[in-house]
């Protein structure tokens, strides 16, 4: 490995204005693919195989009129006043005229008029599913009720899903991390190349995904996962190559020999820390869940292209600007002005103490994240409804004003549908249903059924007393599927959006041990192949649990049981979004092998070159820790940026990465590794033969390159080299 990717760094710094050229083009390709195949996202939810999923379906076949997207519009008279049906029917008659819109109730008609008369619900039914409402259509939903004097009129229900979108907030955390790298590197040229390299590697990542989203359906979430995790991994994989071929060059090698020396070497573990990312998330998509394994995809494409673009085109950038990469008072006489002498700084002094202080370093460790993961027993899932959307945001402003004139359960509806083999079986099975939810504890009030035109599917909505997210109507929903189990001459099925949600939910906790059971196992198997070693990668496992227990403990402390909410701009506590867990096992469980990976690679590497285990340990630490410290707080930058969004679920996800990333890098790999390191000695390195024999060996550590003499004459570097 280390002597494929050592030829291919000397070929690209040698070919640097192909490589750059090719990598252009490519981009421009990607650019045009984008602007003319880009498909709209969604924001649907498609549940195969759960009752709420199959219950939609049969909607879709045999009640098409029902099956559409909905909208509810509050109206509010002035406190003290009492609406009219005269007041109201110029509001109902605006809606109905919307192009697309199938049916538009009077509230007097369907009685859901508050009851003191204030407040009153217009139930607006499109005929399209969400994501075929066109953006003229939304904007004449949003406009109903503008004339509609001294009236308080709010746009809520699906139609209102907000699109999620990239703002001028998240280039904060780019700008941060372009401060980091200008900091850790001491040269503005060094830094720019850096940032400019991933910037590329995004910008082609994300240009081939868009051009796939015309023939794929790619969720709203996924472009901005992508975008994410592409500018963390991305920046962070060219400053490991960087400052590896900053040491070499510093050394006094020559710039082409030192780039393919830090290609075949850091490159190497840039290759398996991306690999590992790339299966932590592709893993998503055997969890059987559409709209995650689209995420999940989506994601690891953009990590593998910053991968490709850190081992070609970086090395073509460093041919370019030469000895540039270096501070300017070291461009001439290299040798021994790059580093402190070994030993002497901040990173050898860290390693030689927690070493040193192994076991009250490891129960400090320990307890700490334990404690930390505590809170993480309460945590409660499920969709984001807009009682968590924005304040000040339509669909937020929709569900507080009908909160405030009918209670949370007319924001958390649900729908039985009733589905037989004729209208008269039909007919009885629904009047029998109606019966059986009316009668069920936490349930407020339930419709006459609606029925389609042949009669065999009836359709009843089902109020709640509580809202969508609320522990009694999930018990609410537990209970009304339990009691129609037994209804006869018809199938029952209960659906909604907040069904759906309690349905994700549990699909999700039961694919979350299957999926840990994959990643973890196929990537110990990985590091098993990287480190020749079996107690280093179950010892990266076990850290890894100790991480994403105090993430999850740190993210249900403020974003569900609100302390500290407001310095995250959460103003409504309330359950962690449903699919938050599985898909933060999976991206951080890439990034903390990313640390894992480049930290302890050092490690084997001074220890196959004769060092002992314990100055190995301490090497890899020394060497490592500015580069890694640097990494992480680049890529918790990144994460941090996107916390400022306005979407709940965005903003959860940044939130619990860059959370995670300090946790791991700082706490468990910085901190327990070593230690562990050093208690294992040199049994971490150990390997039983018949495994040994078996394993290939894959050269991460760039053995074959030590006494390697250069191939041909080296290109010296430009501008002082």
């Amino acid at each position: 490995m280390a002597t494929l990717l050592y030829r291919l760094g000397r070929f690209s710094f040698r070919r640097r204005r192909h490589v750059a050229a090719a990598w252009l083009l490519l981009l421009a390709l990607l650019g045009g693919a984008a602007a003319a195949f880009m498909g709209t996202t969604t924001d649907k939810f498609s549940m195969p195989g759960t009752e709420s999923q199959q219950a939609l379906d049969s909607l879709k076949r045999e009640f098409p009129q029902a099956s559409g997207v909905t909208g509810t519009i509050v109206i509010a008279a002035p406190e003290g006043e009492k609406l009219t049906p005269a007041k109201v029917a110029p509001v109902v008659a605006e809606a109905a005229d919307i192009p697309g819109v199938v049916a538009a109730v009077d509230p007097f008609q369907a009685r859901s008029v508050s009851q003191d008369g204030r407040y009153a619900l217009v139930q607006v039914q499109f005929g399209s599913p969400a994501e075929d409402i066109t953006d003229a259509q939304r904007e004449a939903y949003e406009e109903v009720g503008e004339s509609a004097d001294g009236l308080r009129v709010e746009h809520g229900g699906e139609i209102m899903t907000s699109k999620v979108e990239v703002g001028s907030t998240e280039a904060l955390g780019v700008l941060v991390a372009a401060v980091v790298l200008v900091i850790t590197l001491g040269s503005l040229v060094a830094a720019g190349m850096t940032m400019l390299n991933a910037l590329i590697g995004v910008a082609a990542g994300m240009a081939g995904l868009f051009a796939l989203s015309g023939v794929m359906e790619l969720t709203s979430t996924a472009p901005v996962l992508a975008l994410m995790l592409g500018l963390a991994v991305g920046i962070d994989y060219s400053l490991f190559i960087t400052s590896r071929y900053r040491q070499f060059l510093a050394e006094g090698m020559a710039a082409e020999e030192a780039v393919g020396r830090a290609t075949g070497t850091a490159g190497s573990a840039v290759v398996f820390a991306g690999a590992t990312v790339v299966i932590a998330l592709a893993g998503l998509s055997v969890v059987g869940i559409p709209f995650l394994g689209v995420m999940g995809l989506a994601a690891a494409g953009t990590v593998a292209v910053a991968v490709l673009v850190a081992l070609t085109l970086l090395p073509a950038f460093l041919g370019f600007i030469g000895g540039k990469v270096l501070h300017r008072r070291h461009r001439t006489g290299h040798q021994g002005v790059y580093e402190a002498p070994e030993g002497s700084t901040f990173g050898f002094r860290w390693g030689r103490l927690v070493t040193r202080l192994r076991v009250p370093v490891l129960l400090l460790g320990i307890v700490g994240l334990g404690a930390l993961t505590l809170p993480a027993q309460d945590m409660r899932l499920a969709l984001p409804d807009a009682g968590t959307a924005a304040a000040g945001s339509p669909e937020r402003e929709a569900y507080d004003l009908t909160t405030e004139g009918f209670g949370p359960g007319f924001n958390g509806r649900l729908l039985a549908v009733v589905s037989g083999d004729d209208a008269q079986a039909t007919g009885a099975a629904a009047e029998e249903t109606a019966k059986l939810i009316q009668g069920t504890d936490g349930i407020l009030a339930v419709s006459p059924p609606q029925f389609n035109e042949q009669g065999t599917t009836a359709l009843l909505t089902v109020i709640p007393e509580t809202g969508p997210t609320d522990v009694a109507t999930e018990e609410a929903v537990e209970d009304i599927r339990d009691r129609v189990a037994g209804v006869a001459g018809a199938e029952v099925a209960l659906t909604g959006v907040t069904a759906l949600g309690i349905d994700v939910s549990e699909k999700l906790a039961d694919a979350m041990p299957v999926y840990l059971l994959l990643v973890v196992g196929l990537s110990i198997l990985l590091l098993m192949l990287v480190f020749r070693s079996f107690l280093v990668p179950v010892k990266a496992a076990l850290g890894f649990l100790l991480t994403i227990g105090a993430t999850f403990g740190i993210t249900v402390l403020i974003f569900q049981e609100g302390h500290l909410a407001e310095l995250v701009g959460v103003d409504v506590p309330g359950p962690l979004v449903s699919f938050l867990p599985i898909l933060l096992i999976g991206i951080l469980f890439g990034l903390a092998m990313d640390y894992e990976v480049f930290l302890v690679s050092r490690m084997r590497e001074d220890f196959v070159h004769g060092d002992t285990a314990q100055q190995a340990t301490v090497n890899g630490v020394g060497h490592n820790a500015r580069v890694v410290t640097a990494a992480a707080l680049i890529m918790t930058s990144v994460f941090g940026g996107f916390v400022l969004m306005h979407d709940p679920i965005i903003k959860s996800i940044g939130f619990a990465l860059a959370v995670g990333v300090l946790i791991d890098a700082f706490v468990v790999r910085m901190t327990l590794v070593p230690a562990v390191m050093s208690l294992l000695g040199r049994a971490a390195w150990k390997l039983p033969r018949p495994v040994d024999r078996i394993l290939p060996n894959l050269d991460i550590e760039g053995e074959s390159l030590r006494d390697r003499p250069a191939e041909e004459e080296p290109e010296k570097a430009s501008a002082g080299v």
